[in-house]
Order: structure tokens, then sequence, then C-alpha cells
């Protein structure tokens, strides 16, 4: 997903107390979540789905002469998982009820609105330079709510060229976790069913991000694969839940996805090498591969499709799909929140990913 700072640099009960600065592990508390309201899956015209039993498909019930049992609101499918599993990518149209959406896009204000730049670093999302733009306050963000800012936000005297809610460029990367607006839909009901009906045995949630894509300065995100920062061994397990807050389009900056390119291993791997008892803010950033010029190859850039979505649509992503967003020269924003999965059922977070929990904070199963 479209996601970490340069590749490696994001609402409930409004009176939480916000969580936005390098604090220690110990003034992290996760939030409480309540029940979330279910709203309608409206996605592809399919057939009538098929039951399923104990996480695999039963036999059409129809051809057994009863009715099949209806899925949980968020579940796939079969033709969905099958298409997902063709594709790597999945649109799923009114996946977020307009209340989910409101809430998200309030409680996002608010944070922003709550955020003082004069006590916080003024950390750049970039995906020109990863590794000069990566530093502790970026390295740490996984254990709390923090701002980054657009790579075109200042001025050369170092002042906002514009007002800071239209400066920043995301925040993450744990609402998820200490934010009980983005924690209610991330931890959802049918965010279980949905992650459960791919065949995640403990879907687990590690990073999320409200990304805002400025008006006229949203920075580009270049093509990438979400499993080069969120690995899993034995074998990838990354999945993402892009859900789009405001209409998007080619004009401010989309989601573009390459069909059936998740066939392949991962091209392209970073790492932190952090010596032993390490903090999280610490460490030397690597890069394992290259990537492969897919938007400088014509013939492969035609490939990629646009996935032109309106407000509450979620996008499911593959780990090993490459997909990328062009920067937004509109005169429009285009928010969206990602939150990644992996399953703990059948693989371990990978010790050398850029983001590490602290002790007493670990990744938590829906």
């Amino acid at each position: 997903m479209l996601f970490v700072l340069g590749f490696a640099r994001a609402l409930v009960n409004e009176n939480v107390v916000r969580e936005k600065t390098l604090t220690d592990v110990s003034a992290h508390r996760r939030v409480a979540v309540p029940t979330a309201t279910r709203a309608p899956h409206a996605v592809l015209e399919v057939p009538r789905p098929l039951s399923r039993t104990s996480g695999a498909f039963a036999p059409d019930a129809r051809s057994m002469g009863a009715d099949p049992a209806p899925l949980d609101p968020g579940a796939l499918t079969p033709e969905q998982v099958q298409k997902f599993q063709t594709d790597g990518f999945l649109v799923l149209e009114h996946f977020a009820s307009p209340e989910e959406v409101a809430s998200m896009l309030s409680r996002a204000n608010a944070l922003v609105e709550d955020f003082d730049t004069s006590k916080h670093p003024r950390s750049v999302f970039s995906t020109k330079d990863q590794k000069r733009t990566s530093d502790a306050y970026f390295l740490d963000s996984g254990n709390h709510v923090s701002f980054f800012f657009e790579e075109d936000a200042f001025a050369e005297d170092g002042a906002l060229k514009q007002p800071k809610r239209l400066s920043i460029n995301k925040m993450g990367h744990a609402l998820h976790d200490l934010d009980p607006t983005f924690a209610a839909f991330s931890r959802s009901a049918k965010m279980k069913a949905l992650t459960k009906s791919l065949g995640m045995t403990r879907p687990t949630p590690v990073q999320s991000m409200y990304i805002f894509k400025q008006p006229s300065i949203g920075g580009e995100v270049s093509a990438h694969q979400d499993s080069t920062f969120l690995h899993t061994s034995p074998k990838p397990t990354c999945t993402g839940v892009w859900v789009a807050l405001e209409d998007c389009t080619t004009t401010n900056g989309c989601l573009w996805a390459l069909p059936a390119s998740h066939g392949e291993p991962v091209k392209k791997r970073m790492l932190v090498d952090r010596e032993q008892g390490a903090g999280p803010e610490t460490g030397s950033i690597r890069f394992e591969g290259e990537y492969p010029d897919w938007l400088g190859d014509d013939v492969v850039k035609k490939k990629f499709t646009p996935l032109e979505t309106k407000a509450g649509t979620a996008v499911l992503l593959h780990g090993e799909n490459v997909h990328y967003s062009a920067p937004n020269l509109s005169p429009v924003s285009r928010h969206a929140y990602s939150v990644h999965f992996i399953d703990q059922g059948v693989a371990s977070w990978d010790d050398t990913n850029w983001l590490r929990r602290k002790e007493g904070f670990p990744f938590e199963p829906l």
C-alpha cells in the first residue's frame, strides 16, 4: 500500500488523549474497540455465493436442494476470492459506510488540528531518497501516531508554504491500535470476515496510515510492492486494505495496479540492521534487490489499471502486487485510509523490518 516514508518515510470517542510524540511505550494504551456498525457490502455482480464451512468453500447448497448460508458482512464470495488471487487486487464498493467515512475524515481533521508543528520533527515523506528521509522519528512511528509532511510543503526558509492542514502527507503508523476511531474500523467484524475469507488464520494489523494526497502538492508514490517493507517468514503474508475516503480519479492521484504482478517473489527488500536490544528508533537501513523500471517500460506501463473509486470503496492489495499513485496536481484532495495485515497463524514478523514495536506493545490479531 502506499505507505512507508520514501518507501521508507495514516472518529467514535473524540475525547481520547492524542498519541503523537515519541513517548516511552509505557504511555501507550491500546484503545478499547466498540462494536462497529456493519455496512452493506455491495461489490461485483456475481452469482449467488457459495456457503463457507470452517474457512473453506463448501459445495453449492443449491445443488443439494437447500439455500446456501449467507456470508458474514464483509466476507468475500468464492468468485471474488478467485479474482483477487488472479489479479492481485480487488475493488470492493461500499465497504465503508458513509458514517464510517465521515467519522474517519472528521477524526483525521481533529488530529491534524491538535498537531503542534513546533514540538515535532519536520519529517518528510519522499520517494526520491529513502535512506536520507528515514530518521528516528520515522523508525519509531510504528509505536505512535506520527505526522509526515509533503516534500514540497516547505519554503527555502523552512516555513510552511500553506496552512498546516494542507501540508501533511500522511500520519501513521499505529492508528489501528492507538486511536479509537481507526481501531474500531480496522478491527471491525467485517474486517475480520474479509481477511478470514482470504484464508488468513490469524489476521493481524501491523501498520496503518491516513494518506492526505493534498491538492496541488500531493506527492507521487512510485511503483512498489508492499512486501518490500512488511515481510514475514517463512512466507510472505502481507495484504493491504486501502479505503478511499474521498473520490479518487486519475486527476487527483488514484491508485494504479498491475494485474497478475504478484506471481513472482518480491523484487526488493528494505531491511534495518539494529544492535541486539536496541530500540525501534535506531538502526541502519539497507536494501536487497532492485525493482524493474515498471513505469519506464511502455509495454508494462500500459498494463497498469487505474482504480478510480468512490468514497467508501476498499481496494485489497496482495503484498507482491505492483502499484503506484501519480502526483495530485488537481485542486482537490484525495484522502484515504490504509491498513496492512499479516497472518500470524502461518508466518512470523521479520525482525529486520523497518517497523518494530516496543516491548509491551505487541501486534495483536483480530
